[in-house]
């Protein structure tokens, strides 16, 4: 299937490079920017992102540009465009202000072919601190803006192409059609990505890789899993296992209708109940890293126990996805955040991996997903942290603890569902994650009718984002928060107060622990 590279140079917005490229139905592999692979004759073209270095900073990251001019389209995209530049033999320097925000094209080439259809003042968004002063020997200008000389420039004779600002970014205006010009016009792709393809495809490369043997897959009841056992259960049948771990920290009533689902998706599923384990071992803990640890610890040994039980097991599935493979490890190949997906059950199983999602985005596994006829509910869900309502507790995880925060947090999130706007969109739909925190090292002072009562808080978090990279708190309205907040209230003994929290990530993270 034919390709785009991305050559990750360190921006944090390479992986919106990659879902804009997704997004015109091509495939993209993001490798790091000094593992240009040689000898892959999909490749039609090549992107080289952005990045924190100045290309004169001693320590800056370089790619060997060779194996890429003249034989594969090229576009630079911010420190990417000064790269090729720099390499090439024009001039970088330190820009009078550092660029940042808004700015608008000016004096655009229209017979360029990066810029076709591109209007005149078109908004885009700069975020650098250097600028290209001077071109090499035969490259060319075709956009400026009133404070950046080369905003866009082209070499046709190998086909090289740059743009000072990001594309992929949502406040530059037309930057889906400028990636679309490179894509499609310049690269040739025949749009062949799709969440039908992908399927069809596959579970055909399912049922060579795993041929008659059993497969074992933890599930969580999340969206990822969940696609991934769909799909390898379309390939191979009930010789398809499945695992799911209840650990007593679920939302309310969940472990039951995860099941539920599971039963009519046709899934061969094992439960486990293992709730008292995870309790005893929780008790007295506080500090937010042993609880992961410890909640990880439990829940690898369970399901050790349980594949054990599985005769003829001769894989792993897991719902691992891109995000996951990139984030954990980072351009020079180290780990810089682990997930659980990625490693971490005992080499004793002695199984090999199989995760079919590897290559997909989150808004693409729910494409898959709806292409599997999977319900809506399950393909919709919001991120849910592994550790459960475990991290959603400040404090000691207990029973007690856990059943407040679940009716709380069920009122909250059947909320969002059932409100609606005037285009009939539901709040929880609008939302990126959602959830209730029970603050249970935290006691207020409230009344309720004649009597004081001395109580927990409950705060109440919802955040818009696109890949939980970055993320803002979501703008619920007045009245919902107040019928909420009232609800909880009287209806969640336990609880007298409840409090929105406003904060952005960064600086906050989305989960409170």
């Amino acid at each position: 299937m034919q390709k785009i590279i991305i050559l990750d140079f360190g921006s944090q917005t390479t992986q919106l490079i990659g879902r804009r490229v997704r997004e015109l139905d091509t495939f993209c592999e993001i490798l790091p920017y000094n593992k240009f692979p040689l000898d892959d004759a999909d490749v039609i073209g090549v992107i080289l992102s952005g990045s924190p270095f100045s290309v004169n900073d001693p320590e800056a990251f370089r790619a060997n540009l060779r194996p890429i001019l003249g034989r594969y389209p090229l576009l630079g995209i911010c420190y990417g465009a000064q790269y090729i530049s720099h390499a090439i033999g024009g001039k970088v320097e330190s820009a009078p202000t550092r660029e940042y925000g808004r700015q608008h094209l000016r004096s655009l080439d229209t017979t360029s072919p990066l810029l076709a259809g591109i209007s005149e003042h078109s908004q885009v968004w700069m975020s650098h601190g250097d600028t290209i002063t001077a071109l090499p020997e035969g490259f060319r200008r075709i956009a400026s803006t009133e404070t950046v000389a080369n905003a866009a420039f082209q070499f046709m004779e190998q086909q090289v192409w740059g743009v000072q600002f990001h594309p992929e970014v949502f406040h530059t205006e037309q930057g889906t059609r400028l990636l679309e010009n490179f894509v499609c016009g310049i690269c040739g792709s025949r749009r062949e990505w799709s969440a039908a393809s992908f399927v069809d495809t596959t579970v055909a490369e399912l049922r060579q890789q795993l041929g008659s043997d059993s497969v074992i897959l933890g599930l969580s009841g999340g969206v990822d899993s969940s696609v991934a056992a769909v799909l390898i259960s379309r390939a191979i049948g009930d010789r398809l296992t499945c695992i799911f771990v209840d650990h007593g920290m679920m939302r309310k009533d969940e472990a039951t209708q995860v099941m539920a689902d599971y039963k009519a998706l046709g899934l061969n599923v094992r439960a486990v109940d293992a709730s008292r384990l995870f309790f005893r071992d929780l008790k007295g803990v506080t500090d937010p890293e042993r609880k992961r640890k410890i909640i990880g610890r439990d829940f690898v040994q369970v399901f050790t126990d349980e594949a054990k039980k599985v005769k003829g097991a001769r894989w792993l599935a897991q719902g691992t996805i891109y995000p996951d493979r990139i984030e954990s490890l980072n351009i020079t190949g180290k780990v810089i955040k682990s997930h659980h997906n990625v490693g971490g059950l005992p080499d004793t199983l002695q199984l090999q991996l199989c995760e079919p999602l590897r290559w997909l985005f989150k808004d693409e596994v729910r494409r898959v997903g709806r292409q599997l006829s999977m319900p809506d509910h399950l393909i919709d869900r919001h991120p849910f942290p592994g550790p459960g309502l475990a991290v959603r507790i400040l404090g000691e995880v207990t029973p007690e603890r856990v059943r407040i925060l679940q009716e709380a947090d069920d009122i909250f999130i059947r909320s969002l569902r059932e409100h609606t706007d005037e285009h009939g969109h539901t709040l929880y739909s609008q939302v990126w994650q959602a959830g209730a925190i029970l603050l249970a090292t935290v006691r207020s002072v409230g009344v309720m009718g004649d009597e004081r009562t001395y109580e927990h808080p409950i705060a109440l978090r919802a955040v818009t984002s696109t890949d939980a990279m970055t993320a803002d708190w979501a703008r619920l309205p007045y009245d919902f928060l107040a019928r909420v907040s009232n609800e909880i209230i009287n209806r969640v003994h336990g609880v007298n107060r409840v409090c929105y929290d406003i904060s952005s990530k960064p600086p906050a993270t989305i989960e409170w622990e």
